[in-house]
C-alpha cells in the first residue's frame, strides 16, 4: 500500500453515555477509495465526523499527511485539504446553487482560481450549471446531492469524506454520482466513503473496513470481500 494519507489510531468517541466508536484503527493511502460498511448505528458517520473535527474523541489520534489533527478546529482541517460531504446533503436551501458552491471555498482567497473551480464543477455536474441561479431548496434530491459533493470539492481537497451519497436517490442518479467518485480518484482525490449500498460501495472501492457496534470487525480488499459468501449474506443480502 502507498504511504498513508490518513491514519486513525485507537480512536474512541462517546455521545454522552453511549460509546459510538471503540479503539478504531484505520488507514487510507493516497489515491485510494476506501469504504466503511456496516449497519445503521455502527459508527460510520461518527468516524467521518471525528476526522473532520465535528466531534471530539475521548481517546486516540488522527493523523493527516503525517500531522496530528486530533484537536484542530474544523476550519483548520478544511484548510489542510480535508472536505466532508455530510449525510443528508445539508445545502443552504435559501441560497442559490452558485452561492452554495462559493461558500465551499470559504477558506480560500484566490478569486480567479475559485471562479475557475466553479466552472469546473458546472462541467462535472452539468445540471448544476443549468441551475446555477436557482435556490438550492428547489433542486431535486439528486441535484442537492451533486451540489453537496461539488461544494466540498470547492475547497480543493486531497481527501474527500463522503457520507451516504446514494441515500434516497434514483438508480440513474446514483450511477452518475458514483461515476464522478471514480473520476475524482482518477484525478488524484483520495476518498473515504460511507455507503449503505454495500454492493455498490464494494464495486467502487479499493479497500473496505467493516464496522459493527463501533468496532472494526474486518478489513479487506474490496474485491475479496465482494466474493466472500459470509460477508455477502451479512451485508449484501
Amino acid at each position: 500500500m502507498a504511504k498513508p494519507l490518513l491514519q486513525i489510531q485507537n480512536l474512541s468517541v462517546n455521545y454522552g453515555a453511549v460509546q459510538a466508536l471503540q479503539n478504531l484503527d484505520l488507514e487510507v493511502a493516497e489515491g485510494e477509495i476506501v469504504t466503511l460498511i456496516g449497519a445503521n448505528g455502527a459508527g460510520k458517520s461518527t468516524t467521518l465526523r471525528a476526522i473532520s473535527r465535528l466531534v471530539d474523541p475521548v481517546r486516540g489520534k488522527i493523523f493527516y499527511d503525517g500531522q496530528d489533527i486530533t484537536r484542530l478546529a474544523p476550519s483548520q482541517v478544511v484548510t489542510l485539504g480535508i472536505a466532508h460531504s455530510p449525510e443528508g446533503r445539508r445545502v443552504l436551501t435559501r441560497q442559490t446553487v452558485q452561492t452554495n458552491l462559493e461558500l465551499g471555498a470559504f477558506t480560500r482567497t484566490e478569486r480567479l482560481a475559485i471562479k475557475s473551480d466553479l466552472e469546473k464543477q458546472f462541467l462535472t455536474f452539468p445540471r448544476l450549471g443549468e441551475r446555477r441561479n436557482q435556490l438550492a431548496g428547489t433542486l431535486s434530491g439528486g441535484e442537492q446531492q451533486m451540489l453537496a459533493i461539488a461544494r466540498a470539492l470547492m475547497s480543493r481537497p486531497r481527501l474527500l469524506l463522503l457520507d451516504e451519497p446514494s441515500l434516497g436517490l434514483a438508480p440513474q442518479i446514483v450511477r452518475e454520482i458514483f461515476s464522478v467518485i471514480r473520476q475524482l480518484r482518477d484525478a488524484g482525490v483520495t476518498v473515504l466513503l460511507v455507503e449503505q449500498n454495500a454492493n455498490l460501495a464494494l464495486q467502487t472501492a479499493d479497500r473496505v473496513y467493516v464496522l459493527e457496534a463501533g468496532q472494526m470487525t474486518l478489513t479487506s480488499a474490496a474485491a475479496e470481500l465482494l466474493s466472500d459468501e459470509r460477508i455477502r449474506k451479512a451485508y449484501l443480502g
